[in-house]
């Protein structure tokens, strides 16, 4: 499986979220990564409700306390670890999780 390098780990501030679009087969594809005592968890940025981008302003994904990724549109709440919906219209869906690793202070996607 060949890795792609996403960004350096110092571009995602730890308790916070970045987002970012790469081009997948000549296509754009809009990506969230959330920075979470050192280790990175990167989704597709698309809400498994109607498929709408997650952030209001780019590159903030997280509710207030920054415990959980929420959708602007209509407030689902997801788990950081998994992308597991709790809360709102999607409860027990999931948000698409992307492969990633952290090698040497870069952050890389399968």
């Amino acid at each position: 499986m060949s890795e792609r390098r996403l960004c350096a780990l110092a571009d995602i501030e730890d308790g916070g979220s970045a987002a970012f679009t790469i081009t997948v087969q000549q296509r754009p594809l809009e990506l969230m990564a959330i920075r979470r005592e050192g280790r990175v968890f990167v989704y597709v940025n698309a809400c498994p409700h109607w498929g709408s981008p997650l952030d209001l302003y780019p590159g903030r994904f997280l509710n207030r306390e920054k415990t959980l990724i929420q959708c602007s549109t209509h407030g689902a709440r997801f788990r950081i670890e998994d992308g597991y919906c709790l809360g709102g219209p999607c409860l027990g869906a999931s948000l698409e999780a992307v492969l990633c690793a952290v090698r040497d202070a870069e952050v890389v996607i399968a």
